[in-house]
C-alpha cells in the first residue's frame, strides 16, 4: 500500500467516524498510537473535518452575533492547530529521510510533503460532501447532476494528487529532491507582533 492510500483511508475513517454523531463537540476518538505517523494524519483530518462543519455554521445568516464571535475564536485556534500538525507530519517526514544524501542537481518543490497531505484532506472532505450532494433526494435532477460532475472531477484530482505526493516522496527518497521546510509565522496570533496587542 502506498503512502497516500493509507492517508486517503484514515481521512475516509476520520470522516465517517464524525459523521456518526455530526456534532462539533464530538471528543475525538483516535485509534491509533499517539506516537506512529497514523495517529497525526487522523488528528490532521478531524481537526479539517470539524473545521469544515464550522465554517458552515458561521455562514447561517441568522447567527446570533456572540455565538459568531465565539465560532471565530475556535476558527482561529482550530487554524493554529491546523498549522502545527503540518509541522508536525513535516517533522516526521524530516527524520525519516535524515540520512538522504540528496543529489548534485536535486531540485527543491513547491511545498512541504505536509503541505501537500493537508490538500489531500481537505479533498476527501470535499468528495464526502460533494457525494451528499449528488445522493440528495430533495434536490433537484438538475443539481445532483451538477454535483455528480463536480465530483467526477474531485475524484480524478484526488488520484493526480495521491500520485504526486507519491512521487514527491520517492524523488526524496531517492535523492532527485530535497525538503526544506519553513516554520510558519502567524503574526496576527503573537502579541508582540500584532499591533492590536502591542500598541495598547
Amino acid at each position: 500500500m502506498s503512502f497516500t492510500q493509507d492517508c486517503n483511508q484514515i481521512f475516509n475513517k476520520v470522516i465517517n467516524d464524525y459523521h456518526l454523531t455530526d456534532n462539533i463537540d464530538t471528543p475525538i476518538n483516535n485509534p491509533y498510537d499517539r506516537d506512529s505517523i497514523e495517529n497525526r494524519l487522523y488528528l490532521k483530518c478531524w481537526i479539517d473535518t470539524v473545521q469544515w462543519h464550522y465554517e458552515d455554521i458561521i455562514r447561517d445568516p441568522h447567527i446570533d452575533p456572540i455565538e459568531a464571535l465565539q465560532l471565530k475564536r475556535r476558527i482561529d485556534r482550530s487554524n493554529q492547530d491546523r498549522t502545527d500538525l503540518v509541522e508536525q507530519i513535516d517533522s516526521y517526514f524530516r527524520q525519516k529521510f535524515c540520512d538522504v544524501t540528496p543529489l548534485p542537481d536535486a531540485r527543491l518543490n513547491t511545498e512541504s510533503p505536509a503541505w501537500a497531505i493537508d490538500r489531500l484532506s481537505i479533498l476527501a472532505l470535499k468528495i464526502y460532501h460533494m457525494r451528499e450532494q449528488v445522493e440528495r433526494q430533495d434536490a433537484s435532477e438538475e443539481h445532483r447532476e451538477k454535483c455528480q460532475r463536480k465530483l467526477n472531477v474531485l475524484l480524478e484530482q484526488q488520484v493526480d494528487l495521491s500520485t504526486a505526493i507519491d512521487q514527491l516522496l520517492e524523488d526524496i527518497q531517492a535523492g532527485r529532491k530535497y525538503m526544506k521546510v519553513y516554520r510558519q509565522m502567524k503574526m496576527y496570533n503573537d502579541p508582540s507582533t500584532n499591533p492590536i496587542f502591542y500598541k495598547k
